[in-house]
C-alpha cells in the first residue's frame, strides 16, 4: 500500500470530523463560547464549527456518547478516543490559561511530556460537556511532530 503524500505543514488540508453530542446547546457553549470556534451551518440535529481551520460537526446523538477507554502515555492516563489540534506554543499557553481561568476540569492538566526526547510536546486533555475527549498540544519545534 502506498504511503500518504508528504506535505509541508503549510500545505495541510482541513480535516472534517463528525462526532456525537448529548445537547447542541452544550456543544455551542463549549466549542463556540469557551473555545471560541465560530459556528457555521446548522440544523435541528447538528451544528458545525470552525475548529482552528478544520470543520467539526456536533451531531445530536446521545445514544452514541459513551465512556472512553484510556491508556498510559508517559505516565498520563490518556483517553483512547479523542481528537484535537496542534497549536503554536504561544496559542497553546493562551488556551491553557483561558481554560484554567474558566475552571475547566482537565483529564490531563497542561504540562510538557516526553521531555528531552524528539517528541517533546506541551499537552492537555479535557472533555466537552457531552463526554468527548479533546487534546490540545504544541511543539517548540513543529518539525518534530512525527519525529521518532
Amino acid at each position: 500500500m502506498p504511503s500518504p503524500p508528504a506535505s509541508s505543514m503549510h500545505d495541510l488540508s482541513p480535516f472534517h470530523l463528525a462526532f456525537p453530542v448529548t445537547s447542541l446547546e452544550l456543544a455551542r457553549a463549549f466549542y463556540g463560547e469557551l473555545l471560541g470556534c465560530p459556528e457555521g451551518r446548522s440544523s435541528d440535529s447538528w451544528v458545525d464549527f470552525n475548529f482552528y481551520g478544520h470543520q467539526i460537526v456536533a451531531h445530536l446523538a446521545p445514544e452514541e456518547t459513551r465512556a472512553v477507554a484510556a491508556h498510559d502515555v508517559d505516565g498520563d492516563d490518556v483517553p483512547v478516543r479523542h481528537f484535537g489540534v496542534v497549536l503554536s506554543m504561544i496559542d497553546w499557553h493562551a488556551l491553557a490559561e483561558r481554560l484554567q481561568a474558566a475552571g475547566v476540569r482537565f483529564i490531563v492538566a497542561p504540562h510538557v511530556r516526553f521531555k528531552g526526547q524528539p517528541g517533546e510536546q506541551a499537552t492537555m486533555f479535557l472533555c466537552d460537556p457531552c463526554g468527548n475527549a479533546l487534546e490540545f498540544k504544541a511543539f517548540a519545534d513543529r518539525s518534530k511532530l512525527f519525529a521518532k
